[in-house]
């Protein structure tokens, strides 16, 4: 079996594990690269349908490209797809450029989700990060407990050894499962070069610049780039320095926002 090909299928193991373990299971769905590429594997795993809800946390500042993306494939992939909003927050005019990012992650993202979650009453949810995307990050587990208050200790995780995984949480009200752990930025794009899985346009060089990472319009810079396709991208990503997250505000904003954030509950 080939490198991808075995990244794919530890993928897909743990995405049908966490379906066989949870009843009530959904998918977060950021639109961004990683959440695409874990839609597309789990299309893969349930031969082509997705049999769970697929969450969309939207915020009211994303870009237009990504709300277009978002629409078109979940028709076309037939998704379950359910949006989540903080509208007590978005109406009390919370915003990027209100307090802090830490601030206004919470109340859009964290609490949003929060509510949604107890609403739909879930004991696990599915999301697409991956270990070499931020330090934080690779302290996380495939399986990954939250408590009452949904936050998550990332200085108690438990061990994970020779494929067993910790399915139960015993003070908590959900779980985070992780399948694409293992993978890096490049074999994200390889895999999407190889499977040609439809990405957002934003990706891709316009005028001398492009998004690496993507999230709210007011917290995402491009970088410097000519990559104006995904082979582009590939060979791009083989010799580049410049950080993945370079353009994210919350990356920025001081040494410890993300591991906050983290430990709040973010995605």
């Amino acid at each position: 079996m080939d490198r991808l090909s075995a990244q794919e299928s530890k993928s897909i193991y743990i995405i049908r594990e966490a379906y066989a373990r949870f009843p009530k299971l959904a998918i977060l769905w950021s639109i961004g690269k990683d959440s695409t590429t874990m839609l597309w594997m789990c299309r893969k795993a349930f031969y082509g349908e997705i049999p769970f809800p697929v969450i969309h946390i939207d915020t009211g500042y994303k870009f237009p490209e990504m709300y277009e993306f978002r629409d078109r494939y979940a028709k076309e992939w037939g998704l379950n797809l359910i949006i989540g909003r903080n509208e007590e927050a978005i109406a009390g005019g919370m915003g990027p450029t209100v307090g802090t990012k830490l601030t206004c992650c919470t109340e859009l993202k964290t609490n949003a989700l929060k509510q949604l979650l107890a609403g739909m009453d879930l004991q696990a949810i599915i999301l697409g990060i991956r270990r070499d995307e931020h330090g934080i990050r690779a302290k996380e587990r495939y399986f990954s407990p939250r408590d009452e208050q949904f936050q998550w200790d990332y200085k108690n995780q438990p061990p994970e050894l020779w494929d067993q995984y910790k399915s139960t949480s015993e003070d908590g009200t959900h779980l985070r499962i992780h399948p694409l752990l293992h993978m890096t930025e490049l074999e994200i794009w390889e895999y999407v070069q190889r499977e040609r899985i439809p990405i957002s346009p934003l990706y891709f060089a316009r005028n001398g610049k492009r998004f690496r990472s993507l999230g709210c319009v007011p917290c995402c810079a491009p970088v410097d780039s000519t990559a104006a396709t995904v082979d582009d991208i590939v060979t791009e990503l083989r010799t580049t320095k410049v950080a993945e997250r370079s353009g994210r505000a919350q990356d920025k904003e001081d040494a410890y926002t993300m591991q906050k954030l983290r430990a709040l509950g973010y995605m």
